[in-house]
C-alpha cells in the first residue's frame, strides 16, 4: 500500500511539473541532447582570395605576403562563421597553399581546428574522412590553361599542363572533390574567381553554391570585391550551402581509375616513365590506372614531386 502511494505521488508530481511549464524545459533539454552533429571540412587555397592577382602575393618572399595571408585568414574565418551560423558542431580547416603554413593560427576563429604544414598524405584534403557532412573550398582557382582566370594552374604551375581523371580534364577543385567523394562527403561551396566557380558547377552540379569574389582579366589582373565584401559574401554562401547540403551529392569517380597527366616538359615525363605501372603516352604525357582512387592520388602526388625542376 505504501509503495503504491509513493508511485502515485511521483506520477502526480511529474504531471504537475509538466503542466506548469516544465514540459517546455524538458523538451528543450531533450532537443539539446539530441542535436544533430554537423561536421564541416574547409580546404583553403590562396590564388582565389579576393584582391590577389600575382604570384608574389602568394609567396612568403613577396613584399605583400603579410597582407595577403591576412586576407586569406579573414576569408577562412568568414567561412567558419557561416558554418557556425548553419549549426556546425565541429569544423576542421586545412591550409592548402604552397608550403601550407600561410593561415595565421593565432587569428583563426578558435571554434575550428587548424591543419597546417607539409607534406601531408592527402595534401590539400588532409583530415577529411567519412565522419564529415560537408566540404567547403575557399580561395580556389581555375585549372591550368583557363582564359580570364586568376593565376590558373593545376597542382603545380611548374610541371602540370593538364590532368584528366577517367578522360575528364579537371583542376584541383575536381581532384579534391573526388577525394571528398571517396569518403562519401559532398562539396557544397566553392569560393574563388568566376572561372573556377563556373568550372566547378559544370563538374559538380548546378546545386553547388559558389562565391565568386573576383573576375579575371587575363592571368594577372582581376576586377575584385574588396576583402570585407568578399568575406561577407562567403559567410552568407557558407550558411546557405550547408543548409541545403542534402541537395548535393558526393562526387565519385568510377573504378578502376585512369589518370592522364600532360607535363610542361618532356624530361618530366622521362622521370615519371621510370615508375612501375606508369606508361608513356606522348612526348610530355604519361598515364596509369589504379583500382583505388586514394592510392592513385598518392601516386600522382609522387609524380608531381618528381617532375619539379631542380
Amino acid at each position: 500500500m505504501v509503495k503504491r502511494c509513493v508511485v502515485f505521488i511521483s506520477i502526480l508530481f511529474l504531471a504537475t511539473f509538466l503542466l506548469s511549464g516544465g514540459q517546455a524545459t524538458y523538451k528543450a533539454k531533450l532537443g539539446q541532447a539530441t542535436k544533430a552533429k554537423l561536421k564541416v571540412f574547409i580546404s583553403v587555397d590562396m590564388e582565389g582570395i579576393a584582391g590577389i592577382v600575382s604570384a608574389d602575393q602568394t609567396s612568403p618572399d613577396g613584399k605583400d605576403y603579410g597582407l595577403t595571408r591576412r586576407w586569406m585568414t579573414e576569408e577562412t574565418n568568414a567561412a567558419i562563421q557561416g558554418a557556425l551560423d548553419a549549426g556546425a558542431t565541429e569544423i576542421v580547416v586545412n591550409d592548402s597553399h604552397g608550403g601550407m603554413k600561410n593561415l595565421i593560427a593565432g587569428e583563426i576563429n578558435p571554434a575550428a581546428y587548424l591543419i597546417t604544414g607539409t607534406p601531408k598524405p592527402l595534401s590539400m584534403m588532409q583530415g577529411v574522412d567519412e565522419a564529415f557532412d560537408a566540404v567547403i573550398f575557399i580561395g580556389y582557382h581555375a585549372q591550368a590553361g583557363s582564359k580570364d582566370a586568376t593565376l590558373d594552374h593545376t597542382y603545380s604551375g611548374s610541371s602540370i599542363y593538364s590532368l584528366k581523371i577517367n578522360g575528364v580534364e579537371m583542376g584541383e577543385y575536381g581532384f579534391n572533390a573526388a577525394i571528398a567523394g571517396y569518403y562519401g562527403v559532398p562539396v557544397v561551396l566553392v569560393a574563388g574567381d568566376e572561372e573556377v566557380c563556373r568550372q566547378a558547377k559544370k563538374l559538380l552540379g548546378e546545386n553547388l553554391e559558389t562565391a565568386p569574389v573576383k573576375a579575371g582579366i587575363g592571368r594577372f589582373a582581376a576586377k575584385t570585391l574588396v576583402p570585407a565584401k568578399a568575406q561577407e559574401l562567403i559567410r552568407q554562401k557558407a550558411k546557405a550551402a550547408l543548409e541545403k547540403r542534402s541537395q548535393m551529392k558526393p562526387f565519385k569517380v568510377s573504378s578502376p581509375v585512369k589518370f592522364d597527366i600532360d607535363f610542361l616538359y618532356s624530361y618530366q615525363a622521362d622521370g615519371s616513365e621510370a615508375i612501375p605501372g606508369v606508361k608513356r603516352t606522348g612526348p610530355r604525357s604519361v598515364s596509369f590506372v589504379q583500382d583505388d582512387f586514394i592510392q592513385g592520388f598518392k601516386l600522382f602526388r609522387a609524380l608531381v614531386s618528381l617532375a619539379r625542376p631542380d
